[in-house]
C-alpha cells in the first residue's frame, strides 16, 4: 500500500485533522512525538503572538492501539485553541448557515485572496485565507512526524537550518547532521552559524519596527536516505521532481533548489558533477561532493540528500501600505491586516523537513512494502544485502 495523506481545517475554526494512509502496523507511536514537532514548528524570532497561545493540542482519533499502528488509517486531530479563546470565532466559523456581519472585501496583494473569490466566486476574502493560511501546515508536520518515525526504521533522519533571512546569509560550509538539530532548534532563528544570526535577529527588528516583512531560504539535509527512492523509468516518479512539487506546496514558497541547482547552470560539465569512487572499507559506491543534492536520474543515490527553499516576505503587513481595490466600490485602497509575522523563515525548515519525509516515506514504501513493520525493515535489509553483494 502506497502511504498518502489529506488535511482538513481552516485556520480558526474549531480544530485542523490530518488521516495518514499506508503506514505498517506496528510502528510504535506516542503523542508526543507528534508534539514535539508541533512545538518546533511555532519556533522562532519574529513569529506574531498567536505561537505564544496556540499549544497544538492533538488527539490520536483512530489507528494507533496501546502505543502501536494498526495498519489501518492514522486520524489526527489537533485543537485551534484560539477558537476556545474567543466566541468571535465560533460565530465567524461556525459551519451552520448565516452571514459574517464584516466581509473581507479589499484582497492583499500576493495573496491567495484575489485569484480564490474570483475561482469560486466569494464575495468575502475569509472564505479562501483561512484554507489558504499557513496554520494549515500543522496539519502537515502532524504527518510528517509519522513518515519520521517510519523513516528512523530504515536509518534515515532529517534536519533543516536557516541559511538566508532577508539579505542576511550564513557562509557556514558543512552540512549540519541530526545531531545537531538542538543546537539549531535553540538559535532564535534556528541558524546554524552564530555570526549570521545576530545579523538576522537586527535585520527582523528593523523590519518589525518599519512594520514590513522578510523572507529568506531554508536548505533541509536529510542523511541516510536509502538508495534507489524515486525512478528515472517515468516522469511522476523521479524523486527530484517530487520534492520540487512537494516544497512548492508549502505556503509562501517560490523557488526550491536539489543541491547546487542554480549555481552548476554556470560551471563547466567537467566540474558540475560528483565524482564517482569506491569505498574498499565499506563496500560501497561513494561520492564526495554533494553537488547533485543526493539524486541521480530522479533516484536517491544513498548520499545527503539536500533541498533548499525559498520563501518570499509574507503578503500580510502589520502596517498595511499594498495597494488594491476594494471588490464592491472598485475603489482604491490599502489591504486590509490579518494578524501575521514578521517572518516564518525559521518555521519554514520544519515545514519543509515534514515534506521532504512525506515524499520519502512514500517512496520507501512504494520500494519495500510490506503489511507490518518488521516486514518493511526486512525488505529494506534484503535489498541493502543485494548492493552489498
Amino acid at each position: 500500500m502506497v502511504l498518502r495523506y489529506l488535511t482538513a481545517g481552516e485556520s480558526h475554526g474549531k480544530a485542523l485533522t490530518v488521516i495518514v494512509e499506508g503506514l505498517p502496523a506496528g510502528m510504535p507511536v506516542l503523542a508526543s512525538d507528534i508534539e514535539s514537532e508541533l512545538a518546533r514548528r511555532r519556533l522562532g524570532y519574529g513569529r506574531g503572538p498567536r505561537q505564544k497561545f496556540e499549544k497544538d493540542e492533538i488527539t490520536l482519533v483512530g489507528g494507533i492501539r496501546h502505543g502501536r499502528t494498526l495498519g489501518s488509517p492514522v486520524a489526527i486531530e489537533i485543537q485551534n485553541s484560539e477558537w476556545f479563546r474567543s466566541d468571535k470565532w465560533h460565530d465567524e466559523m461556525s459551519p451552520a448557515p448565516g452571514k459574517t456581519a464584516k466581509p473581507l472585501t479589499q484582497p492583499r496583494p500576493g495573496h491567495a485572496d484575489l485569484v480564490g473569490m474570483q475561482k469560486y466566486g466569494f464575495d468575502d476574502a475569509r472564505d479562501v485565507l483561512e484554507r489558504a493560511s499557513a496554520r494549515e501546515t500543522a496539519a502537515r508536520v502532524a504527518a510528517g512526524a509519522l513518515a519520521k518515525l517510519l523513516l528512523s526504521h530504515v536509518g534515515a533522519s532529517i534536519v533543516s537550518h536557516v541559511i538566508q533571512i532577508g539579505d542576511v546569509r550564513s557562509n557556514l560550509g558543512s552540512l549540519p547532521s541530526v545531531a545537531d538539530l538542538e543546537q539549531i532548534d535553540a538559535s532564535e532563528v534556528r541558524c546554524f552559524d552564530a555570526v549570521a544570526e545576530a545579523r538576522m535577529i537586527d535585520a527582523i527588528k528593523s523590519a518589525a519596527k518599519d512594520g514590513d516583512s522578510l523572507g529568506g531560504v531554508v536548505e533541509v539535509v536529510a542523511h541516510g536516505v536509502p538508495l534507489g527512492l524515486g525512478s528515472h523509468v517515468h516522469w511522476d516518479r523521479k524523486i527530484d521532481a517530487l520534492l520540487a512539487q512537494a516544497i512548492m506546496s508549502i505556503q509562501a514558497v517560490k523557488a526550491v533548489e536539489i543541491g547546487d541547482g542554480m549555481s552548476v547552470a554556470g560551471m563547466r560539465g567537467s566540474e558540475a558533477h560528483d565524482a564517482i569512487h569506491w569505498d574498499e572499507a565499506t563496500r560501497a559506491y561513494r561520492r564526495e561532493t554533494h553537488r547533485s543534492g543526493g539524486t541521480e536520474g530522479g533516484i536517491t543515490t544513498g548520499e545527503p540528500l539536500i533541498v533548499r527553499a525559498a520563501m518570499k516576505p509574507l503578503a500580510t503587513l502589520n502596517k498595511p501600505t499594498m495597494k488594491t481595490v476594494d471588490m464592491v466600490t472598485k475603489e482604491e485602497t490599502v489591504s486590509f491586516k490579518e494578524r501575521t509575522d514578521v517572518t516564518a523563515v525559521p518555521a519554514l525548515g520544519v515545514v519543509g523537513e515534514t515534506m521532504v519525509a512525506l515524499v520519502l516515506a512514500v517512496e520507501a514504501q512504494r520500494k519495500f512494502g510490506g503489511d507490518s513493520l518488521r516486514e518493511f525493515i526486512h525488505n529494506a535489509t534484503s535489498f541493502a544485502s543485494t548492493l552489498a553483494e
